[in-house]
């Protein structure tokens, strides 16, 4: 898949099932969710970056 940039997040299509492994993958549904509550928000390309890198640790 390459490197998403994170404003592209929230358009993916994501999995059916959660792997809940220990960094989420990009398509994790939960990622997906988190990623399109901050774009609502209107928060920034830095804002959206570290949104992202904190999704996916969760």
């Amino acid at each position: 898949m390459g490197k998403v940039k994170a404003g592209k997040v929230s358009g993916l299509k994501p999995k059916k099932k959660c792997c809940r492994s220990k960094t989420r993958c990009i398509k994790c549904p939960v990622v997906i969710m988190r990623m399109k509550k901050l774009e609502n928000e209107g928060a920034s390309k830095k804002e959206l970056k570290k949104g992202l890198k904190k999704a996916r640790a969760a």
